[in-house]
């Protein structure tokens, strides 16, 4: 495959070695077109796709594409899992404290110093995880009128 093509979602699958499944690539699908959507928003995307599909079969692909590094499960303090599309790189998350909201944040420091802890009590840092949080604009505006 030239380098300026992209995969498939298909190969991608393959790729990460997974069946590739209809369920599969509409979930995919789902959450790479989503913002940071929770299980019941991706398992409603994926069943307008492709019609029925039990919550524990969406559990279970979410568990698989995550683990294959396909996606990324994030779990903001007393919300539910998220998940997204962005992957591989060094970002992080603001959470509204009043709606539940979620936004991407490109990492200030870059990647290195992120990944560079005080003290790493002998660990191999690989990534990590920063949550802003604080009112969205309109939950703000809500709050002052």
């Amino acid at each position: 495959m030239p380098a300026s093509q992209t995969p498939t979602i298909a190969e991608e699958l393959r790729g990460a070695g997974l069946r590739v499944t209809a369920a599969r690539v509409a979930l995919l699908e789902t959450v790479r077109n989503g913002d940071h959507l929770d299980v019941e928003a991706i398992a409603s995307g994926v069943r307008d796709r492709v019609g029925h599909i039990s919550l524990q079969a969406v559990y279970d692909a979410l568990h698989a594409l995550a683990a294959a590094g396909l996606i990324r499960r994030i779990e903001p303090a007393d919300s539910p899992a998220r998940f997204e599309g962005r992957v591989g790189d060094n970002h992080h998350h603001v959470v509204c404290r009043s709606c539940g909201i979620v936004a991407d944040v490109d990492c200030a420091a870059s990647e290195a110093p992120c990944l560079t802890a005080s003290d790493d009590h002998g660990f191999s840092i690989d990534e990590a995880e920063v949550v802003y949080w604080g009112l969205c604009p309109d939950c703000s505006t809500a709050r002052t009128s």
